[in-house]
């Protein structure tokens, strides 16, 4: 790909700047082209994958997911090719919005794209394909979603057809019910779950947070802004801080082959006022992630969108994940909108939180503990409250980070017995500086975990309960890649090889945990030193901090910083 020379005068971080954006939005729109078919309805991009929808739905979302790319982008040529393949999609070529069917993913992509652009694009339709395209997305008001956050497409597809005088009894109501039935998964702080379960994940931002303020914002409903928004400003305090000093996003959740879509609520925050980030850090944070995957293998030879993370990566993918799925990716351009005389363009970049100091940063929502060092940018997530079996293991680790992936050896794991499984998950708490968890693990033990941490150094601990006498117990730390660097050292009722066995009762095992990137660090052992008190307890020293005392006994986990 192709891009302007880097200007390190206004970002001295990535050196991106507006223009870096455009030109990247071009090159993907460019390479698509040849894969769309002749009436430009559909775009089969080339691999022999095939997601469980089939390749027709593949085909729309081919479509829908590069029409969002163009619609940023606002390039009048690029929509004339939308407006071509819009008019024969609706007239037989693309299949119908049914019930829990991909193509109501992509009728809300559609819709979102026509708002954004109506002047250049709808309104210059003729009448007929009009009727035609608002009789196709009728069908996402009244289709069922799936209960998680497909319960927006029917909004973004209402917003639209209500905006454009179509359908506008329908469209308000299917916009009230989903509105009605996300406020079920609102935690607090500006966190959703994604549906029933406790998931935690980036369709906070790119998706629970994303439509309902751009709804608002477009509609120009000032009482739905200050709700939304007001949400999205609390949870950008926490999105900021998932980003590494060298652009990446922590690999945790579903979907990451969407990539740098993780910029899109920072964008939005900016565009609508709603952000509690300077400008200047709004783009150095997005811009890093464009630049991340930019410079890793995202873009393949043909200038394509890989089904990876870096680059091919079929472990990041899931059933649905078909060959253009990863333009989802295209939300990350959403600052496009903002005009090229904004301060979140025109202003210096400025250093994200894992650049600027060392930060344990609790997240009582999903109860997560944020780890990051300013020394080498890393980010560690301390996993005590996100639980989503369908998808393990980016969902039951106890912790992911900005410079690992889980690994098929259980990377950060109880394994008792000889099953590494986390089920069951039950927040009991997060700190500064600590938090705790619940869990069902192999042969229906129950494992309660507490992690402290301070600079990059970890202590971790857990108590098996309801394990027979000598089942096997082994720990697990992170598996290091590139120049990190893990360490895991035992301490309480573990060996050499992080491995020991249950008592006759409850049994505490406890070990030190460092991920790290820098080239010479104090010596782990030197920095920490932890006493077991009692069957259930532990005197935790830090070697540069305070004394602070564990209790793991009862429902709860108990944490007690001694007063000096």
């Amino acid at each position: 790909m192709h891009l302007p020379p880097p200007d390190h005068a206004l970002s001295p971080r990535t050196g991106y700047t507006r223009a870096h954006w455009e030109a990247a939005a071009d090159a993907l729109l460019a390479a698509v082209e040849p894969y769309a078919t002749a009436d430009h309805a559909l775009y089969h991009l080339p691999g022999d994958r095939e997601s469980w929808s089939g390749r027709l739905s593949d085909g729309l979302e081919g479509y829908a997911r590069t029409f969002l790319l163009a619609a940023f982008r606002r390039d009048e040529t690029a929509l004339e090719r939308y407006a071509e393949g819009l008019a024969a999609g609706v007239s037989g070529v693309w299949p119908r919005i049914e019930d829990h069917g991909q193509p109501l993913v992509e009728a809300a992509s559609i819709a979102l794209a026509l708002r954004l652009t109506r002047p250049l694009l709808w309104d210059r339709l003729d009448d007929r394909v009009r009727q035609r395209a608002a009789g196709w997305l009728a069908d996402a008001l009244t289709a069922r979603p799936w209960p998680c956050n497909w319960e927006l497409f029917p909004v973004t597809v209402g917003g639209f057809l209500d905006a454009a005088g179509c359908a506008t009894d329908a469209a308000r109501a299917a916009v009230e019910r989903g509105l009605d039935r996300i406020e079920r998964w609102y935690v607090a702080d500006g966190w959703y779950t994604d549906g029933e379960r406790r998931a935690f994940d980036y369709y906070n931002g790119w998706a629970m947070h994303l439509y309902p303020v751009l709804h608002a914002w477009l509609a120009d409903d000032p009482r739905l802004l200050d709700l939304y928004g007001g949400r999205l400003a609390r949870h950008l305090a926490d999105h900021a801080r998932l980003f590494g000093g060298d652009g990446a996003p922590v690999r945790q959740g579903r979907s990451l082959t969407y990539r740098f879509a993780t910029a899109a609520p920072l964008w939005l925050g900016a565009l609508t006022g709603h952000t509690p980030l300077p400008p200047g850090e709004t783009r150095r944070l997005a811009s890093g992630a464009l630049k991340y995957f930019l410079e890793r293998g995202a873009v393949d030879g043909r200038g394509l969108l890989t089904l990876g993370w870096h680059g091919p990566d079929p472990s990041v993918l899931q059933g649905y994940s078909g060959p253009a799925s990863p333009y989802w990716a295209s939300k990350g351009f959403l600052g496009l909108l903002l005009p090229p005389e904004h301060a979140v363009w025109t202003a210096p970049e400025t250093p994200g939180p894992a650049e600027r100091a060392d930060a344990s940063t609790p997240i009582a929502a999903p109860n997560w503990l944020l780890q990051s060092t300013c020394s080498d940018g890393v980010v560690r997530l301390h996993n005590h409250g996100s639980e989503d079996v369908r998808y393990d293991p980016y969902y039951t680790r106890l912790a992911y980070s900005t410079v690992t992936a889980p690994s098929s050896s259980y990377d950060n794991s109880v394994i008792v017995g000889d099953d590494p499984s986390r089920t069951g998950i039950e927040p009991l708490g997060v700190g500064e500086g600590w938090a705790a968890s619940r869990h069902t693990a192999g042969g229906g033990a129950r494992v309660t975990s507490v992690v402290l941490v301070r600079g990059a150094a970890e202590v971790r601990a857990h108590l098996v309960t309801g394990a027979a006498p000598g089942t096997p117990v082994r720990v697990t730390g992170w598996a290091a890649e590139g120049e990190a660097r893990a360490e895991t050292l035992p301490v309480l009722g573990l060996g050499e090889s992080l491995a020991g066995t249950t008592g006759d009762g409850d049994s505490l095992f406890v070990a030190l945990a460092r991920l790290t990137a820098e080239p010479d660090p104090v010596p782990l052992a030197q920095t920490v030193s932890v006493r077991e008190e009692g069957a259930h307890g532990l005197r935790v020293r830090w070697s540069e901090g305070p004394a602070v005392r564990v209790d793991l006994s009862g429902d709860a986990v108990r944490v007690v910083v001694e007063k000096p």
